[in-house]
């Protein structure tokens, strides 16, 4: 098991939802900014959070 910490940068970040659509255990759209948020700080690296993170249209989200 390989864990990751997902950093999202907010400033880019258009609130679009395809990383809550892709892994919605790792993601969410905070209610107040509607940008996407990270859950948890330490996750598994799945192949839907790495498709999360490929399919991100703005980029914005980087696997530290």
């Amino acid at each position: 098991m390989s864990l990751c910490n997902p950093v999202i940068d907010s400033y880019e970040c258009s609130g679009c939802e395809a990383c809550v659509e892709l892994c919605p255990e790792v993601f969410r759209i905070n209610e107040v900014t509607d940008k996407a948020e990270t859950i948890h700080v330490q996750v598994e690296k799945t192949d839907a959070l790495l498709e999360a993170v490929a399919y991100c249209p703005e980029k914005c989200i980087v696997l530290e």
